[in-house]
């Protein structure tokens, strides 16, 4: 078959498309970048027309443009974006207030509590496989709106998460693929694959719901609406697509059993494919894109977005002269980082910039900077920023450890690969080897993959080994173990010894939010 599939993923802070060759030749990309909103400490907002809608829109017609081709050489499309998300629309299809994001946004503090206490720590784990909601479930947000803003709730015929946005948007089709579902807890059974009416219907009526598929399904065909908007052509079929983690996960090679996906971008996510879909106690867990294929699940809510803090706060100078020379601010600090010592002199981050997801689960928890004195540089707390991050991931490995999931193989991905310094800090850190893929294009390229799926191209995800291999490798250097454990343990001891002041000034800075 000839032609071309189409990916584009929204991300945090960008949003990416590419042209695939069904090879895997990429025939052009495409990238926009995009702001995302705090309207309230805790509150993390993107518009759904301005910015998941917007991107895709520009970024399809630039791949025809770029990729010089025929629209109607584009067999099918694929989708992901962050997740997972909380969109509220009307019958029409228009969102109805802008959409709660994943993880980071940790409003529904209360509707976590309320939901585990009425439905039972038992049965959140006979549905979900977790004894714990925290901030990456959907449930409790869909509830927040229900409770803080009746009249949207009212007005709502469908909840859906990013993707399935731009998947409406497209076919006019309200979907969910099965891994994006799973953060719909507690919403959505992973064993049985379907929503929980007795548990629905305490929230919301079970119609507000998108019809659930696996991601390489094709759910719809482009209406001549959407085609005149992107300039795709009416009726080109649309997969389901899935969460940005998923597709990322796809798109580095993760196929054989054992393998983990580290996506280091906006936060970290962990992907590993394991043998039966079980149940665990500090992490999520899910049917992955298809059928027979499982996977345990970390995340934590900063990396990229903490250096991006980092950045705009602190790296006036770095950012000047990336204006007027175009050297990458972020190059620059990581030079500074690299002029600080191994253990950057002593300090140490811990990075809950955005309270935490795995393996903590406490949407209270607050950044500290520890150990600073007046010697101290602005490239050793750089420095400590990325250490930082790399014991969270240190963290969420021996935890999954501890439960009996152990990578035998870990496969990078993510804005993190644009920074050498940081991803040696990772392999040091946590004593694992990274294998770095050469495709580097992320989540898109996994997206235009399920696309080939979906016309039957692939009769698998193993079979992305004909897309990708692995370039290169990094090995953890073991001189400074020493050194990096003794760091790793104080990075334990300030959570649990700071853990009740944390609660104190999250509850005052929610107060003093609200104060004009």
């Amino acid at each position: 078959m000839k032609g071309y599939v189409i990916g584009v993923d929204v991300g945090t802070y960008s949003s990416k498309g590419v042209l695939v060759a069904l090879d895997g030749t990429i025939k052009a990309s495409y990238s926009v970048n995009h702001g995302v909103e705090f309207p309230k400490p805790g509150f993390v907002e993107q518009d759904a027309d301005k910015v998941w809608w917007h991107d895709f829109v520009l970024i399809v017609k630039a791949l025809i443009e770029k990729g010089s081709i025929d629209p109607r050489d584009i067999l099918a499309v694929g989708i992901s974006g962050i997740g997972p998300c909380v969109l509220p629309i009307d019958g029409e299809g228009k969102p109805l207030r802008r959409g709660i994001l994943y993880g980071i946004d940790t409003r529904a503090t209360e509707e976590i509590e309320f939901l585990e206490q009425k439905i039972g720590v038992d049965k959140i784990v006979e549905i979900t496989g977790r004894p714990k909601l925290g901030s990456q479930a959907a449930g409790p947000k869909i509830l927040w709106i229900k409770r803080h803003e009746p009249d949207v709730f009212q007005k709502t015929r469908w909840f859906l998460t990013s993707q399935s946005y731009i998947v409406f948007r497209l076919t006019s089709k309200a979907v969910i693929d099965i891994y994006s579902a799973a953060g719909y807890a507690p919403l959505f059974d992973i064993f049985r694959r379907q929503w929980v009416p007795e548990i629905v219907n305490e929230i919301l009526p079970i119609e507000c719901l998108p019809d659930v598929f696996w991601s390489y399904e094709i759910v719809g065909y482009v209406t001549k609406e959407a085609a005149v908007d992107t300039g795709l052509v009416e009726g080109t079929p649309v997969v389901a697509g899935t969460t940005d983690a998923a597709a990322e996960a796809i798109s580095v090679g993760m196929s054989k059993m054992g393998d983990m996906m580290l996506m280091v971008g906006s936060s970290t996510f962990f992907v590993v494919r394991v043998p039966e879909l079980t149940r665990s106690q500090n992490f999520w867990v899910s049917n992955f894109v298809e059928p027979n294929f499982f996977t345990v699940l970390g995340g934590t809510s900063t990396a990229g977005s903490l250096t991006k803090w980092f950045r705009d706060q602190f790296g006036e100078v770095e950012i000047e002269k990336e204006k007027t020379q175009g050297k990458d601010a972020y190059e620059s600090l990581a030079e500074l980082a690299e002029k600080s010592t191994v253990g950057s002199k002593g300090l140490i981050v811990l990075p809950y910039f955005a309270g935490e997801r795995t393996p903590i689960h406490d949407p209270a928890s607050k950044g500290i900077i520890f150990g600073l004195t007046l010697a101290h540089t602005k490239g050793d707390i750089y420095r400590s920023v990325l250490e930082g991050v790399s014991y969270s991931i240190r963290h969420n490995l021996q935890e999954m450890s501890k439960e009996g999931v152990v990578p035998r193989r870990i496969l990078l991905a993510g804005g993190v690969l644009k920074n050498p310094l940081w991803v040696k800090l990772i392999a040091d850190i946590t004593g694992f080897e990274m294998n770095i893929p050469n495709q580097l294009i992320g989540a898109s390229f996994g997206d235009a993959f399920l696309a080939a799926m979906g016309i039957k191209e692939f009769e698998s995800v193993q079979e992305i080994e004909k897309w990708v291999k692995v370039k290169s490798r990094v090995q953890p250097n073991v001189s400074w173990k020493r050194i990096y454990d003794i760091k790793y343990q104080v990075y334990l001891e300030l959570y649990k010894r700071t853990k009740d002041l944390m609660e104190i000034i999250h509850k005052l800075q929610d107060e003093l939010s609200n104060i004009s």
